[in-house]
């Protein structure tokens, strides 16, 4: 039964476009080999992306190191034209281009040296050789132009904005239910830092498949969804968890949707919040999704916000994602379109448990008749 559920949230993971974390989930095929160009030709951008451990490898070991040895290539060659190598048998008055270098082995630590400004004492540099003189100019430049880079990547990819959006999170299910005499469907957001967005926006679309009258399928068609709060949907007050709502009218594509089909819909709610971090003045997008298995009819969400004896505000994190039992329309045009939307029996004791997750089908609290 566990492998059988492993596998259910298996397909489902793979079935949607936007993971909850806001990846988004989509393969590219036939692209033309010249369109790879681009990525170099846009290589900051690419080297930013990078994962932490390619930045590791190839910035720390790879750049650093096959330099060193470059270069070490290069000063044993200077050695080798002046002689100073110890099978060339120099010498008592021979002077070398570098002093203690008569190897390949030398030579790389001199390399290294010079690069990193250690700095030894036992290898030098001497005024006979102007080749050496030009050589350690050019690593000289290298090397802090390397350092440079490699500095600028890493501080890039500490501040990514989309780092400050992992600390803004959503519920795990959306739910529909009524709200101030209408249909909504209700989704929760929370800021876990105390620092705020700033200019705050959110929207949402709904991606789905339809076909046209003519026969043509579109495989994923996208639907402005407009969500609301109760002091407005622009220049969000963040600084404690917000309840989203999208009301669900004639103009709604959720409206000809019931809770006996909902699940069977081909659908996807993407939801995107938009704001300015206020610590580093970058913007961020914020992405998570929905699909029908995650959104809950019938449902809506605990209250989380109370006051403390002393006055404060608490915000309990333990029931930010639980639902409770409600009494609500079988369907959209129930609600809307039959006087009193002929609402079905309460819930019983046992139904009115708050739960996690739960199948909507087996929520409904109420039947168009």
């Amino acid at each position: 039964m566990t492998r059988i559920f492993d596998f259910f949230f298996w397909v489902i993971r793979r079935t949607r476009l936007v993971t909850k974390d806001g990846r988004c989930y989509i393969e590219f095929g036939n692209v033309k080999y010249g369109n790879h160009f681009a990525f170099l030709v846009d290589f900051w951008m690419t080297f930013v992306e990078f994962r932490w451990r390619f930045v590791l490898f190839f910035f720390f070991f790879i750049s650093f190191t096959l330099s060193w040895f470059i270069f070490s290539l290069l000063w044993f060659w200077i050695a080798r034209n002046n002689r100073d190598l110890k099978w060339q048998d120099p010498s008592n008055d021979h002077t070398p281009c570098v002093w203690n270098v008569y190897g390949l082995t030398t030579a790389f630590l001199f390399s290294l040296e010079t690069q990193t400004t250690i700095g030894y004492g036992v290898h030098a540099i001497t005024p006979h050789c102007p080749v050496a003189v030009a050589l350690i100019i050019i690593q000289t430049l290298i090397g802090a132009l390397i350092h440079c880079f490699i500095c600028g990547v890493i501080v890039s990819k500490i501040s990514l904005p989309k780092k400050r959006a992992k600390t803004i999170t959503f519920s795990e299910m959306a739910v529909i239910c009524p709200k101030k005499d209408l249909l909504c469907l209700l989704i929760r957001m929370a800021n876990l830092r105390k620092t705020l967005m700033i200019g705050s926006q959110i929207y949402g679309k709904l991606l789905r498949t339809t076909v046209k009258p003519d026969g043509e399928t579109i495989i994923m068609e996208q639907v402005n969804i407009e969500f609301m709060m109760d002091a407005g949907k622009d220049n969000l007050f963040f600084v404690c968890p917000l309840t989203l709502y999208h009301v669900i009218d004639k103009a709604s594509p959720f409206f000809d949707m019931a809770v006996d089909t909902f699940h069977k819909q081909e659908i996807e709610l993407v939801v995107f919040l938009v704001g300015t971090a206020e610590t580093t003045s970058s913007a961020c997008q914020v992405r998570t999704s929905f699909i029908p298995q995650e959104i809950m009819w019938g449902y809506n969400f605990l209250p989380i916000i109370s006051r403390s004896k002393e006055g404060k505000y608490r915000v309990d994190f333990s029931n930010f994602s639980k639902v409770v039992a409600v009494s609500t329309a079988h369907c959209a045009y129930c609600f809307h379109n039959i006087v009193g939307h002929a609402m079905g029996p309460l819930m019983t004791s046992e139904s009115q448990d708050t739960r996690l997750t739960s199948h909507p089908k087996d929520s409904t609290l109420g039947y168009c008749f």
